[in-house]
Order: C-alpha cells, then sequence, then structure tokens
C-alpha cells in the first residue's frame, strides 16, 4: 500500500485530492481510506466535496475513484512551502482588495492572497479582466519595502520574468512578456500583472506593494470576444497542479538574482526587436523596439529617427510585429 504525507491542517477531502491526483488510474476507496485511517463513509462524502468543488471524479463500481479534471487549490499546504502566510477567500471579489483588507488588519508581510475566482478583477488602467470559476490562479503578494520610489525593485518585470521561469522548469513551456506586465503562449494572452503601491504622506517613503497575477492555468471557457485573444497553459488535464505551479513562482520570485530575472525578461520579450505601435497624448507613434530598461522603461526609435523612453504607467502598445 502506497504511503502518503500530509500537511496536519489539510482537510479530508483535500487528502483524498492528493491521493487522486497522484494515480493515473483507479483506486479503490478502501485503499484510501486505509491511506487516511478513515471510514469509507468519509472517503465518499470527501469525494463529493471534491466534486463540488468543480473536480471531475470518475466513479466506477468494484474499481473506485480516479480525477478526470480540475484540481484543488491547497492554501495550508502552499504557507509550509513559501514559509509566509497564505489567506484564501473562495468568494474574493479581487485579490487585489482582499490585500488591501489585510493592509487595514495589520496582516504580517511577505503574505499571499489568493483566490480560486474573482467577482470583479481588473488589469491594468481599470480594464476588466476575465476570471473563470474553475482553472485559474488568482493572487496577490503583499509586500513593505519602505522604500523612495526611485529604489523600489522593478516588481512587475521581476514577477513576470518569474512566472515564465516557473512555468519552464514545470512544464518546459517557453513563456513570452508582452511589455509590460502580460503573459504570452502561443500567441495568446495567458496571463496579467498588476502592481499597486501606498505611500505614506508623512515620509514619502512607498509603505506597501501589492503584486497582483492572474494566470489561466487550464480554462476552455472563455467568451466568444476573447477566444482569439485569450489562451490557456494546458487545454486538457495539467500534469502539475496550481499549487505547484504558484510555490514555483514565488520561489524564483524570492530567491533568483534580480539581474537575472531582468535578462529573462528581455529574453522573453514579445516586442523586442519589432516594430510597435502606441498613442500617447492622443497620438499615435510607431517605430522599433530596441531596449528595455532595469527600471521598465521601453526605448522606441520612431519612424523619424528620434528615440524615446516609454513608462508603462503613461501608455501601453497598441500593436506589436507589424
Amino acid at each position: 500500500m502506497t504511503v502518503f504525507c500530509y500537511n496536519e491542517n489539510m482537510k479530508t477531502s483535500e487528502k483524498i485530492y492528493e491521493i487522486l491526483r497522484r494515480r493515473a488510474d483507479f483506486i479503490s476507496g478502501e485503499e484510501i481510506a486505509a491511506a487516511l485511517a478513515i471510514s469509507r463513509t468519509s472517503v465518499w462524502k470527501g469525494v463529493q466535496q471534491l466534486e463540488k468543488d468543480g473536480l471531475v471524479i470518475d466513479s466506477v463500481r468494484h474499481k473506485g475513484y480516479r480525477l478526470v479534471a480540475g484540481d484543488l487549490l491547497i492554501p495550508d499546504s502552499l504557507a509550509e512551502a513559501l514559509g509566509m502566510p497564505v489567506y484564501f477567500n473562495p468568494t474574493s471579489t479581487s485579490t487585489q482588495l482582499d490585500a488591501k483588507a489585510g493592509i487595514e488588519s495589520v496582516h504580517l508581510t511577505p503574505a499571499l492572497y489568493l483566490a480560486s475566482q474573482q467577482g470583479a478583477a481588473k488589469g491594468r488602467f481599470g480594464r476588466d479582466f476575465f476570471t473563470s470559476p474553475t482553472g485559474g490562479i488568482y493572487m496577490s503578494l503583499h509586500l513593505k519595502p519602505d522604500l523612495p520610489v526611485d529604489q523600489l525593485p522593478s516588481y512587475t518585470i521581476l514577477l513576470a520574468a518569474a512566472v515564465a521561469k516557473a512555468i519552464f522548469n514545470l512544464t518546459g513551456k517557453k513563456a513570452q512578456i508582452k511589455w509590460v506586465n502580460d503573459i504570452y503562449y502561443k500567441g495568446k494572452k495567458v496571463g496579467g500583472i498588476l502592481t499597486e503601491a501606498i505611500s505614506s504622506i508623512e515620509t514619502g517613503l512607498i509603505t506597501d506593494v501589492i503584486i497582483g497575477v492572474g494566470i489561466n492555468f487550464a480554462i476552455t471557457d472563455f467568451p466568444t470576444e476573447l477566444k482569439d485573444k485569450a489562451g490557456s497553459l494546458f487545454e486538457s488535464q495539467p500534469p502539475i497542479s496550481r499549487n505547484e505551479l504558484i510555490a514555483e513562482i514565488w520561489k524564483e520570485f524570492f530567491t533568483t538574482p534580480e539581474e537575472e530575472l531582468i535578462y529573462l525578461y528581455k529574453q522573453r520579450s514579445l516586442v523586442l526587436g519589432k516594430e510597435v505601435r502606441f498613442e500617447q497624448n492622443q497620438t499615435s507613434y510607431q517605430g522599433l523596439a530596441k531596449d528595455i530598461s532595469d527600471s521598465g522603461q521601453l526605448l522606441v526609435q520612431l519612424t523619424d529617427g528620434q528615440e524615446r523612453w516609454l513608462n508603462s504607467g503613461e501608455i501601453s502598445l497598441k500593436q506589436w510585429d507589424l
């Protein structure tokens, strides 16, 4: 009989999920019950809970159970793996708002705010951000840098690179980055990052930073208007879990040297070396994207030969690879 190890705070349904996801074939309720030292009735109730949570599980008499699709976010396991608090809100409006509520509640930092879906997610410039009730990763990290704004790390760039690095580490898939905050795979957007800062009036320092990221992990139910633009890392049952990718992302974010992440960001850029079009002060410009600074500015050589550094907070690219 296989022996499984679990976080002591895990629910019965979470433990059952961990058993099912490690098995490609069926496993009997009796074997699950023996592994967890629980009753067959408890196994049945745990499977029912997993199905309520959106997982698709085959149940066949005399064969047992088999996970067909879906996975489960397990905040306690993530907190243990990451060494920081993880606050999970299954009915979140926005993990950015959850993090701001955490600031009001004086939660310790760093802290991760996690949701299985979001009711009103926003991207840059207040744009609506599509979220799915299943198969997405929605999270926000709260940090307290207490630094002048000109000394802040380029959090958006660092996290975008960490996401790309983590995806490659676990799957071999090479995600790309569209300046400044979008993650692409196979020509479609699979993720986005939003960084917000809070400053102190008294000191002028940036006291709090919230870095939010949304990733289409295994989503197929895109609205019709997004099907040509939005994509997913996986289109069938993934070989890894969302928990594994979440843990890998933040491991890379916290442990990879800053210069390495900036280099990777440029290596995975969708726009460097390509013709781009942008609007600034209600005027449209076109030029060649030549470089990205360590602070996240994009250098564009305009069609008249002039070079211009673009700040991500002021403009967004309308087209690239013209």
